[in-house]
């Protein structure tokens, strides 16, 4: 008894002590859970922030914690991690792990990202009686969700992607009458779907995908308020699922789904985003979906969809990827996915198409599988109910996700550009002597080259330099015009007798190869001209007569003098970016990094993109001033380009997916664009990428905490969402699972949209 009542006394001293020096605000209780918790976790460096002398409610958010009150409370914890890198203890135990967070009685937001927690989630998370918010992916949680979950009647977000969940989507979620947001991407659940899912009348968000999901899609027509429903790469199927008509996005990528499409798909007249690819479908696809008033991204690729296609048929003007390839369709491409001056992606290929440049199934093959896969008549009446029409509100770009194909129109023009012989001379400017074979095919692809070269109208002929209009305009080469050096040569700026400005890149190259081998890659640099790079202006070449093996080239570029994107957002030109001038930034680097990859040929790869090499002209226009030249990459040693240094992923995952190595890089940019801080070490990525991905599922309030404050209020709610969601996606750790450029570029400009909208309301407002 004396031992209890000393234990009692010691604790009563303790929680004195914690009043006393801890905190103004927070109960005892609190601060010793916040203590244990810290103990539990073996002390990582994220908590060091906790001292004696704390005050816990005002401790600055850091990358791998957040805390939040309110009237004396802790109501939301973040905490991230790097991927388990730091071992929790051998006796770590996770029950007691969550009954210390149990204490926190106000708790209602609840982030536990990348922790390396593992074990099946305990019971004990029932005692977090007050959680809204529950976010643990990226962690090696197992077994099944535990039904103590549904005690839990006030949660309205789950998310428990990335871990290894087991069994089935349980049966009590219809104990959960305010969910609004269910996420269990990337697990190893199974099962059908339960009936209970089609009576959350709150849900917005159903994210399953990369699962082993099987069977019919529950009728999900009921479901109102449904925005967001991604069901990618499970066995769905085989009928299509009856679905609200007030969907935002829509991914049934990659399952079983077969037979025809409903025509009720069509009156979706919110839907902006449909991926049904790489699925089983027949029947005629639906044309009208091209022109749904909202849409702006389908991919129906891989199926066996017939039906005829004519010119005149419409389509929403804001289209950015039309991804129709793989099937049966014939008749003639509509004029209006031509490509055209918009910075749209369209694939049409393998079709049976005879308007397309882009490569078309044989005809013979085109009417036997056209045949085979008619549908029964017994299976054209298959169809589920419509769903009845209400109204839901718009919140586009909450988890956009699936990958767009992009750039396979740039095959055609590789397979002319076999066909051409081309003669060049030192001494003259660069031309093409194409071949008269193939003429019709060669003026169609002349469209596509045409347009994308009108991208690049405003500069000056590409032509050859004489050495003495180097020399004049660099009074010559003195040191005065030097700008930049490395070991591959020097830069100099030079100002032509007209005043215009260029920069001269002098590389001294030892001639393994023939001249016309150079030729070749001074052909393709002679391409690089686009309103988004620092575009090549000519070259020229200084060969020495005393040794015949050894010559000096210059290209020429443009000069761009207006400092980095960096300087613009960390303010150090004097001015910093507004949120939309960031948006438009960022959008003309990824127009810039598209025209890398699909509008020369062979494209430019892992061009190793960082925010320094992002610099502006007088007009604040976005120029990329550094990219993979094949030529600069033969000086070091390879004759092909090749990837950059900076490839991210594994050797052979950079080359299947080289155009993600760029795609990486532009998620660098956008969370320096984002957080406002400059990122100078590449391990900063992955705790600050794992911040705003759990920030992403938090309140607006707690999701502005860590933006740039010289933006965050100026931002809208969806913009700002929608560019954390495609920042964290660019940014995952598999090539494979990064979007495309198009996606990327689609995502941005919605968020430019979303802003515009914003901004032009509240100045209505205030008239």
């Amino acid at each position: 008894m004396a031992k209890i009542v000393l234990h009692a006394f010691h604790l009563l001293l303790l929680i004195l002590f914690l009043t006393t020096h801890h905190s103004d605000q927070l109960q005892p209780s609190q601060i010793f859970s916040l203590l244990q918790i810290r103990q539990l976790l073996n002390y990582p460096p994220a908590l060091t922030v906790f001292k004696d002398s704390t005050d816990f409610c005002s401790i600055e958010p850091t990358p791998s914690f957040t805390l939040a009150c309110y009237e004396d409370n802790i109501t939301q914890l973040h905490m991230f991690g790097n991927n388990g890198d730091l071992p929790l203890p051998p006796n770590f135990s996770t029950d007691t792990f969550f009954e210390a967070l149990g204490s926190l009685s106000s708790l209602k937001v609840l982030s536990l990202v990348s922790l390396g927690l593992w074990g099946p989630l305990p019971r004990s998370i029932e005692s977090i009686s007050s959680l809204e918010i529950l976010n643990i992916s990226r962690n090696y949680f197992n077994g099944d969700i535990p039904i103590q979950l549904s005690s839990l009647r006030n949660l309205q977000t789950v998310i428990l992607d990335n871990n290894e969940f087991t069994g089935k989507v349980p049966e009590w979620l219809i104990s959960l009458p305010v969910l609004a947001v269910l996420s269990v991407k990337n697990n190893s659940l199974g099962g059908f779907l339960p009936n209970s899912l089609t009576v959350l009348q709150n849900l917005r968000v159903l994210a399953l995908s990369n699962n082993n999901f099987s069977g019919e899609v529950p009728d999900l027509s009921n479901l109102t308020n449904l925005q967001v429903l991604d069901l990618e790469d499970n066995y769905f199927g085989p009928h299509f699922p009856a679905l609200p008509t007030k969907l935002v996005s829509l991914v049934l990528r990659k399952n079983k789904f077969g037979f025809g499409i409903p025509a009720e798909l069509g009156h979706c007249y919110q839907l902006q985003k449909l991926d049904i690819s790489l699925n089983e479908f027949v029947g005629p696809f639906l044309p009208s979906l091209l022109s749904l008033p909202s849409i702006n991204y389908i991919d129906i690729s891989k199926n066996k969809f017939t039906g005829m296609l004519s010119q005149n048929m419409s389509c929403n003007a804001e289209l950015v990827l039309v991804n129709l390839s793989s099937n049966l369709l014939t008749g003639e491409l509509p004029s209006c996915l031509h490509l055209d001056s918009k910075s749209s992606v369209v694939v049409s290929d393998k079709n049976c198409l005879s308007n397309e440049a882009q490569e078309q199934n044989p005809s013979n093959f085109c009417h036997h599988e056209a045949l085979a896969v008619k549908i029964p008549p017994q299976q054209q009446n298959h169809t589920r109910p419509a769903a009845k029409t209400v109204l839901a509100s718009s919140t586009a770009g909450a988890i956009v996700g699936g990958m767009a194909i992009a750039g396979v129109v740039f095959l055609v023009i590789r397979r002319a550009n076999r066909k051409a012989s081309v003669k060049t001379s030192p001494t003259r400017a660069i031309t093409e002597r194409v071949s008269p074979v193939n003429t019709a095919k060669l003026l169609s692809d002349a469209r596509y080259i045409s347009e994308t070269m009108k991208l690049g109208a405003s500069l000056p002929a590409y032509r050859t330099y004489a050495l003495e209009e180097l020399k004049e305009a660099t009074k010559n080469f003195e040191a005065s015009s030097l700008i930049g050096e490395s070991s591959i040569g020097q830069i100099y700026k030079g100002k032509l007798s007209d005043g215009s400005l260029m920069a001269i890149r002098s590389l001294k190259m030892r001639k393994r190869h023939s001249l016309q081998t150079y030729m070749h890659r001074i052909e393709l640099i002679s391409r690089l001209r686009h309103c988004h790079l620092v575009s090549a202006l000519g070259h020229c070449f200084e060969c020495y007569q005393d040794d015949s093996s050894v010559c000096r080239i210059f290209l020429i570029f443009e000069f761009v003098p207006n400092g980095t994107l960096r300087d613009y957002i960390s303010g150090l030109t004097g001015h910093k970016f507004t949120w939309i001038q960031r948006i438009a930034a960022a959008i003309g680097v990824v127009k810039g990094i598209q025209f890398l990859h699909t509008g020369i040929v062979p494209g430019l790869y892992s061009n190793n993109l960082k925010i320094t090499d992002i610099s502006f002209d007088h007009n604040l226009h976005v120029k990329i001033r550094t990219y993979n030249l094949a030529l600069l990459a033969e000086n070091k040693g390879t004759v092909g380009g090749g990837s950059s240094p900076g490839s991210k992923g594994s050797k052979s995952e950079g080359v299947k997916h080289e155009d993600k190595n760029d795609v990486y890089d532009i998620g660098v940019i956008l969370l320096e664009i984002i957080l406002g801080r400059s990122i100078m070490f590449h391990n900063e990525v992955g705790v600050l990428k794992d911040l705003v991905q759990v920030s992403i599922t938090t309140d607006d309030i707690a999701r502005r905490s860590i933006v740039d404050p010289a933006v965050h209020k100026e931002c809208s709610v969806e913009s700002l969402k929608t560019v954390m969601e495609i920042c964290v996606r660019c940014l995952s750790s598999k090539p494979a699972d990064r979007p495309s450029v198009g996606d990327v570029l689609w995502n941005l400009q919605f968020a430019a949209q979303i802003q515009d909208s914003f901004i032009g309301d509240a100045q209505n407002n205030e008239d």
